[in-house]
């Protein structure tokens, strides 16, 4: 049975109260994504873990959060959106009680797995609600508000997660979820209503092979992307054994779904010639949203020795940016811009952005120097954020606008993925080829270095160190300063090339179909 689109359309004050329900479960979820990078050293030491060990707490979450994304929609459609939506809420509470209660580093992994399974329904499935909430006129502005919460949480995490951990404890960053959950799980069981899409599934025919098919396919990749970088890649038997598992698995899942009669994911969806330009739109995104996000609290902290919140801080007008920067977007798409016009402005800004983060890297940057390109980088991102889930979105009807923004959902989660294994890799590779250029610099017979030694050397002896250990110690400082610089040299070129990336996608914007920009006044009207 279709399912009239204005049969869901809200008004007045529910339709604020699911608007306000839909954004916290997507800021619960994104918050919680970045909100534990901060808190990884203390839980070392409360749980006696190793590096590689905390590294899973981030990992089983995103992992469980990629693998439930593309399963959404279908979930929505067997259980009832609102049910599945409300029991997604209470796994992501209760799983964060949990987490915070774990005894073990290994209990916290398997407790961050099901938060995950809990935490990925709520991103799309808010993102639905909000869209079919709102009339046809108005989606341009449900997508503007949607997309505040996931353009700030991701930002909010690590200033959050700093101030809990430095005045209280880390199992906090977990415990704040609490509360905010179950005002959340009354909101959501009060409020949000559940389509009728027709008959429900035997178990006989659930597509198992396709969930397992899709599980082992985006699960694999997901940890080759975590773990390529710091297990050397393909030099690594996991990592060769688990991308094979991920391709060959990549290949069945669409021969299955393409093939079955009841899939657990719909591709044919995928025909819609807009979503599939989204889908590329939002991958570009994620790289770019998660891949900057990754290099600025590293950098603030490495090389200029912030603290963490400092770091987090640095980020929030940037976001205010964003968040002012949604409603004037979303007006906008409503009279009519066309959405391409401003994601190529997005695009371009962006490029703006890294070219100002390239010239103004240096080992002692200011505050004052990293503000503006910040804040460009916000508009940049109110720019591509809106007009990319609206356009995805604005030619689907019924039930596949559930299954298009949850392979948006996806491909943002999947691009940041990219982004963050890639650019940790080239921070990697690139430091250590500035590196080499800079010793091949550094001539020991050289009157200006060999005054410099002579400096540091002095320098070491009036602290009450002998002669023989104060030229060992300025050695090492001339070490960590090549460091420290060939670390930032390798920022730079990180910021050179998604300045080209950025560029190089403007052309995409010719791929969109030209349909109506103006709204039908007879649509406005309801």
């Amino acid at each position: 049975m279709a399912v009239v689109e204005d049969d869901l359309v809200e008004y007045g004050y529910r339709r604020v109260i699911i608007t306000i329900t839909a954004v916290l479960c997507a800021l619960l979820e994104i918050v919680d994504t970045t909100i534990v990078n901060v808190a990884l050293t203390n839980m070392r030491g409360s749980l006696g873990a190793t590096l590689n060990d905390v590294a899973w707490v981030i990992t089983a979450y995103a992992i469980a959060n990629v693998i439930v994304i593309p399963m959404t929609s279908w979930l929505s459609q067997q259980f009832g959106r609102r049910n599945y939506f409300v029991v997604s809420i209470i796994i992501f509470t209760v799983a964060s009680f949990m987490c915070g209660n774990s005894d073990n580093i290994w209990e916290l992994i398997v407790f961050r797995f099901i938060q995950g399974l809990g935490g990925g329904a709520l991103l799309v499935t808010a993102q639905t609600i909000i869209t079919e909430s709102y009339p046809i006129a108005k989606r341009g502005m449900a997508q503007a508000i949607y997309g505040m919460g996931v353009i700030v949480g991701p930002t909010l995490g690590p200033p959050l997660g700093g101030y809990l951990v430095d005045h209280f404890s880390w199992p906090y960053i977990f415990y704040i979820n609490i509360p905010l959950g179950i005002i959340a799980t009354i909101l959501a069981f009060t409020f949000v209503r559940s389509p009728q899409y027709g008959e429900k599934l035997k178990v006989n025919q659930v597509d198992w092979w396709g969930i397992f098919l899709l599980t082992a396919f985006i699960g694999s990749l997901q940890f080759v992307l975590e773990h390529g970088q710091q297990d050397d890649w393909f030099n690594n038997s996991t990592i060769v054994i688990l991308s094979t598992v991920s391709l060959f698995g990549l290949i069945l899942f669409v021969w299955r779904e393409l093939t079955y009669k009841h899939p657990i994911v719909n591709l044919s969806v995928l025909k819609d010639g807009n979503l599939r330009i989204g889908v590329l739109m939002c991958f570009i995104l994620g790289f770019g949203l998660y891949g900057s996000t990754l290099i600025i609290p590293i950098y603030t902290q490495s090389i200029l020795g912030w603290t963490a919140t400092d770091a987090g801080l640095l980020l929030i007008p940037g976001s205010i940016t964003t968040a002012f920067m949604m409603p004037i977007i979303g007006k906008l798409i409503q009279r009519g811009v066309p959405q391409g016009y401003m994601v190529g402005v997005g695009f371009l800004v962006f490029f703006f952005f890294t070219f100002m983060m390239h010239n103004r890297m240096t080992p002692n940057t200011g505050t004052e120097h990293l503000y503006w390109p910040l804040i460009l980088r916000g508009i940049g991102l109110g720019l591509l954020f809106v007009p990319i889930t609206t356009l995805s979105l604005s030619t689907l009807k019924g039930k596949h606008i559930g299954e298009g923004a949850a392979f948006t959902g996806m491909m943002r989660q999947l691009g940041g993925s990219f982004g963050i294994a890639i650019i940790t890799t080239f921070i990697t590779r690139f430091s250590q080829k500035h590196r080499v250029d800079l010793v091949s610099h550094l001539d020991g017979s050289k009157f200006e270095v060999q005054q410099r030694i002579a400096m540091l050397q002095k320098g070491f002896m009036s602290k009450g160190f002998s002669s023989n250990v104060a030229l060992k110690k300025a050695y090492q400082a001339i070490d960590y300063s090549i460091m420290k610089q060939s670390t930032v040299l390798s920022y730079m070129d990180i910021f050179l090339y998604l300045g080209i990336m950025f560029l190089c996608c403007i052309p995409i914007i010719f791929l969109i179909k030209k349909g109506k920009n103006k709204i039908n006044p007879a649509d406005a009207m309801h």
